[in-house]
């Protein structure tokens, strides 16, 4: 048998692909972190918020050398009408000092940034590398990739599968079917480019502090949301929907987006902005109960090719589950090859350790969320019944004396169509998977 050129090869070049070279790298293996990119980050046209907290374990002190655009010390969710908006916004300051909450960053910047850490560490970086598939012994068990090199074949006693939705290598190897169509989504953005006292005059910023707004109600029905995340001088504005829907209602994704940056709540915001930057990807959000098998004979998974990106509606994080999930497949693959054992069985470890951490305690806890969140009554009623009820309460209409909250609501559930068992019932599920 060939004896491997490396340890581990990690396909993808991502936050999960960089966090697990890095520390395979770091306990002393023989790391080959594969890119189809020229560079890392160069396939991606993120502009978003990343939750830097895991970086504890990986980076001491991260946020004094990570890329950052702007601390994120304002949270607001939106829900709205074509012709109305309810913003709740949150305030924090203790978010805009160490250790801090959240960030924006550019992920072209963030990849390199990761991806540098672990060729430091030891890491061999081979970009403008197409993976084509998987070496597999007559066992089956995985020993390396193939590429479109000329010499393309790379043997390893671990690889960890860090390309991304829809995993091929995952499906090669047999963990993953693919995610079920519904529960991939299609974000797309545009990054709009204004002077920085302008984002902060209009936003109520001052020196890196950061906003970020989830909007619901602002893709016609179809099941999605939208976001405006601040950067230091630029907007990230864009929807994320259901494809298929998309496509079922003969909708364009860039009609969404002009929708909202027309809406009246949004197009202050924006206005006189350069749209700089266009770009879409898909986002698998089939939660816990969509994911892969997460190790098999010499392979792991991680990151976006485990469906490891969390869709609550309160909760919109990826970048943090991957760099989590990209940490501890470094490490188990670490431990399995110091063990002399790189079958499913040496490497379950990986995932004994996801289920004891936040990666999979918070996709389990909030398994259910996808499905309210996504709901036609979540995606076309409640917005409309919100903002129509908090309307009734300030609306002044003397001589009539004023309706009452539960009147308004009634009413409300009444012209909507929403009986009060369905409310209940999303209610319950709401606080079963948020409580």
């Amino acid at each position: 048998m060939t004896e491997p050129k490396f340890d581990v090869v990690v396909v993808g070049a991502g936050p999960a692909g960089a966090a697990a070279a890095l520390e395979a790298a770091r306990a002393g293996c023989s790391v080959a972190l594969v890119e189809r990119g020229p560079f890392p980050g160069s396939k991606n046209v993120y502009g978003g918020v990343v939750y830097g907290r895991v970086l504890d374990e990986l980076v001491p002190a991260w946020w004094e050398e990570m890329p950052v655009q702007r601390w994120v010390t304002r949270r607001s969710t939106m829900i709205m009408t074509e012709t109305q908006a309810l913003t709740v916004d949150f305030r924090s300051q203790d978010w805009g000092r160490p250790p801090y909450n959240g960030a924006t960053a550019h992920r072209a910047e963030l990849d390199a940034w990761l991806a540098g850490l672990a060729v430091t560490a030891g890491a061999v970086l081979i970009p403008s590398t197409v993976v084509t598939g998987l070496l597999r012994a007559p066992d089956g068990t995985v020993t390396g990739v193939r590429t479109d090199r000329p010499d393309g074949d790379l043997t390893a006693s671990v690889v960890i599968a860090c390309d991304g939705v829809n995993s091929f290598l995952a499906k090669e190897a047999g963990l993953w079917s693919g995610v079920p169509a519904p529960l991939v989504t299609l974000g797309v953005k545009e990054t709009i480019a204004l002077p920085r006292s302008t984002v902060e005059e209009r936003f109520g910023l001052s020196g890196r502090d950061g906003l970020d707004i989830e909007i619901l109600g602002c893709t016609r029905g179809i099941p999605g949301g939208g976001f405006l995340y601040t950067n230091l001088d630029s907007v990230s504005l864009g929807v994320v929907v259901d494809p298929h829907r998309l496509a079922a209602a003969g909708v364009r994704p860039e009609a969404l987006l002009a929708d909202l940056k027309a809406h009246p709540a949004v197009r202050p915001l924006v206005r006189g902005g350069e749209v700089v930057e266009y770009g879409a990807h898909t986002i698998p959000e089939a939660g816990y109960d969509g994911m892969p098998e997460l190790a098999g004979d010499g392979i792991l998974v991680a990151g976006d090719a485990a469906g490891m990106c969390l869709a609550a509606g309160l909760w919109l994080e990826g970048v943090n589950f991957a760099l989590g999930a990209g940490m501890y497949a470094g490490r188990a693959a670490a431990a399995a090859l110091a063990a002399g054992d790189t079958s499913a069985t040496g490497l379950a470890s990986y995932r004994r350790t996801l289920k004891d951490s936040f990666v999979l305690a918070d996709h389990r806890k909030l398994r259910k969320a996808p499905g309210l969140v996504l709901s036609d009554r979540t995606q076309r009623q409640y917005p409309s019944l919100i903002c129509e009820v908090v309307e009734g309460m300030f609306q002044v209409d003397n001589p009539r004396p004023k309706p009452g909250l539960g009147a308004l609501v009634r009413r409300g559930l009444r012209r909507h169509g929403i009986r009060k068992r369905h409310l209940v019932a999303d209610a319950l599920t709401g606080w079963r998977s948020f409580g």
